[in-house]
């Protein structure tokens, strides 16, 4: 079998994944176009097993790490889910902690391995982090992503919504919290952390990453500061932003955005093939930097 790599793949590939993976593309039908693209020793199996995501071998902050100290809890969300099992990571004692917390809201499949790690590299960071399961009332994230999207595909989104609303309060609550939360969510999680700036006023900032926008008629409700992630390749989530741009600006809203170039839907996400690591490594950068201000 031919070996692929990311910049020798078509980009139309990448395209097709990211409508199958949000519900676009019925698995038939992205498999059968996916046909197309296996030539010159490519196999279907092959290509697709190149997009799946490689959670072993791309684990930048251990659960071991002596640096972090993370558990398992269940928090109440009683507009949502009822129980909701997050992962709770703080700096360990002797680091260097920031105020403030930080909840972390996964893509459209539960609390996976990534997101874990996003969590954990939070806290790295020196927040208190907050990773809830929208999965929970359901079993939680099944282990691979393709039964962890069927999974959410049953969920209510507003009760999800609630979840993570619910999340934002146990956070906020906690004795080692200094009341400031912000919220950094990535696809589908990118939309919650833009319609939980227009439902908490109090949220202290936000940063989606390729998040769908709130309905503008929303806008106004806005009091959060905004930091707003796009990838430049992503056509899906990026033709809701001229609109987006405008309300914030006429509403005179706190707010900016990186649009990163050359870069698909999911670029911060570094166990797959849409990973580009300058533009992920700058992009958390610049979310370590406005927590930083914006939590203290």
């Amino acid at each position: 079998m031919a070996k692929i790599d990311k910049k020798s793949l078509d980009p139309e590939v990448y395209r097709l994944f990211d409508r199958y993976v949000h519900s676009h593309l019925e698995r038939r039908e992205f498999m059968e176009r996916l046909g197309a693209f296996a030539v010159g020793g490519l196999t279907v199996k092959g290509i697709l097993d190149f997009l799946q995501p490689k959670y072993t071998t791309a684990v930048q902050v251990s659960a071991a790490d002596p640096r972090i100290e993370g558990e398992y809890i269940t928090y109440p969300s009683p507009k949502g889910g009822g129980g909701i099992r997050a992962l709770l990571v703080r700096p360990a004692a002797g680091q260097e902690t920031r105020p403030g917390g930080v909840l972390v809201v996964h893509e459209n499949r539960g609390l996976n391995p990534y997101i874990e790690d996003v969590a954990r590299r939070a806290a790295l960071a020196g927040f208190v982090t907050l990773a809830p399961d929208a999965l929970s009332p359901l079993g939680g994230y099944p282990g691979n992503d393709d039964d962890g999207r069927e999974l959410q595909r049953q969920r209510d989104r507003d009760e999800m919504l609630e979840d993570f609303i619910a999340g934002y309060e146990y956070l906020r609550s906690l004795p080692d919290s200094n009341g400031k939360v912000g919220v950094v969510g990535f696809c589908f999680g990118g939309s919650i952390a833009n319609h939980m700036a227009v439902r908490l006023p109090e949220l202290a900032a936000s940063v989606p990453f390729y998040g769908g926008q709130p309905p503008l008629e929303e806008v106004p409700k806005i009091v959060t500061p905004l930091m707003l992630q796009y990838a430049a390749l992503d056509e899906r989530v990026n033709a809701g932003w001229p609109d987006y741009a405008r309300a914030l600006l006429e509403h005179g809203k706190q707010h900016s955005a990186h649009v990163y170039a050359d870069v698909q839907h999911g670029f911060h996400n570094d166990t797959t093939p849409r990973y580009d690591e300058s533009a992920a490594k700058l992009a958390w950068e610049r979310t370590v930097d406005f927590f930083t201000h914006y939590l203290s």
